[in-house]
């Protein structure tokens, strides 16, 4: 096959059609049939793209009337995979085109940092990696800070602190400022959080080597999050945001925190270790925090957090909570415009209550495999605790649709950048 081809769409079967491909072949060309070009199946086109890569195409251009650019990032999700994330020219419109660049080139810096190794990536480079990505796009608007080491217990960042201590790399807690206004008394708009746990081993209540063969994607939220703002500046985003990546290691040693510790939090709440291995929301608690004292319109918190919320989607949606029923309504909304999947699942506040201890306000799971029943939900009733004016505003996405331990017929084996889209949009308030 060669090594670039064009890529058209067709309604049109030509007579080297191959009806189980659904694609045909002239010299460097190649046509994929649709039935309807006035509705096409994007599905079937990612599709599509993940059998062309297969043929060794290296790269793609995009050429034709039929491609709309729902279609060509639905192609450019299947055709691209580790080594060729920038791999396609796409056709149309001068803003189409460059809006479709743009997202193609900020979802190859998050995809390729999460598939980094967990000897590549550690706390403090995943804190500067996402500093400087998103100064080096907005120079004048950016200033932040990052908090390592013994630095975060006496600033009070018990959960960062804790999760981490165990490793030789420290932990490390990003808080950015992106305010384009240049007003230092500009209300924050949205405060976004991500989950970075560069590598979890599960801590003292260990995973098999099974479940921990993939944990270099457990910082997948602080990516996403930080892929986000990016491609939300190239948009245009003029309101002010902040920005708080909770990055750490969780390891066995003898200085890891343990099972049966307790955690004080700043806003008084204490927490019982029943698992080491729910560490991601012992970190995020902190950011949460944070991002509540900052009062804006939106927190955002995004997380690979729970095994729960992957089986209870397929690992093809991201799971949505929110106890404010509009942000759920509002994040449908963005997720499905841009074909971002993502399902709500179960929160109310009941759910707060549901990890109950008897030596602190609340455990951090159970001892249950998975945090028993509704572990999602459970997962999130516990970050609930940690935000401000009764969850108004609030959103969190458990990334169960993050990245792929395997090839599809959708998706290459690596990360996949979902969830992106859908914060992108909240962020420019579509």
């Amino acid at each position: 096959m060669t090594q670039s081809a064009i890529i058209k769409i067709t309604n049109q079967k030509q007579e080297n059609w191959q009806a189980s491909s659904s694609l045909s072949f002239d010299g460097d060309t190649i046509a994929i049939f649709v039935a309807d070009d006035s509705n096409i199946d994007l599905r079937a086109i990612q599709k599509a793209g993940r059998k062309i890569e297969g043929l060794g195409v290296k790269s793609a251009t995009l050429s034709g009337d039929n491609w709309c650019e729902m279609s060509q990032w639905a192609f450019a999700q299947g055709f691209s995979k580790v080594g060729k994330y920038e791999a396609i020219e796409f056709c149309g419109s001068e803003d189409v085109v460059a809006r479709l660049a743009d997202k193609q080139s900020v979802y190859a810096w998050a995809r390729n940092l999460i598939n980094q190794t967990p000897s590549q990536l550690i706390p403090e480079g995943l804190a500067q990696s996402a500093l400087a990505y998103i100064k080096g796009l907005a120079p004048d608007a950016v200033t932040a800070e990052v908090i390592s080491g013994e630095n975060l217990e006496q600033q009070g960042w018990t959960g960062v602190y804790n999760v981490g201590k165990g490793s030789v790399n420290e932990p490390a807690m990003l808080v950015l400022d992106y305010n384009p206004t240049g007003d230092k008394l500009a209300p924050v708009f949205t405060t976004l959080v991500g989950k970075g746990i560069t590598f979890d081993s599960g801590g003292y209540s260990i995973k098999p080597s099974a479940g921990m063969f993939s944990m270099k994607c457990d910082m997948g939220g602080a990516a996403t999050v930080t892929a986000a703002l990016a491609l939300a500046i190239k948009g245009g985003l003029n309101k002010r945001v902040k920005l708080i990546l909770c990055c750490a290691e969780n390891m066995v040693s003898s200085f890891a925190y343990k099972l049966g510790d307790i955690l004080t939090y700043k806003n008084g709440t204490t927490v019982e270790i029943a698992n080491t291995d729910a560490e991601g929301r012992l970190v995020l608690a902190d950011g949460l925090i944070a991002a509540t004292d900052f009062n804006g319109e939106m927190i955002i918190d995004a997380a690979t957090l729970t095994g729960a919320a992957m089986g209870a989607t397929g690992g093809e949606y991201n799971a949505m909570f929110a106890l404010d029923k509009e942000m759920i309504s509002k994040t449908q909304k963005v997720a499905n415009k841009h074909n971002d999947p993502a399902w709500e699942l179960p929160l109310e506040t009941f759910h707060m209550q549901k990890c109950p201890s008897a030596f602190a306000d609340t455990a951090n799971s159970t001892t249950q495999k998975g945090g028993g029943a509704g572990g999602a939900s459970n997962a999130a009733g516990f970050l609930a605790r940690f935000v401000g004016n009764q969850g108004k505003g609030w959103l969190h996405l458990d990334l169960s649709a993050c990245y792929n331990e395997n090839n599809s017929g959708l998706w290459a084996a690596g990360a996949t950048g979902s969830g992106i889209a859908t914060i992108t949009g909240l962020l420019l308030e579509e």
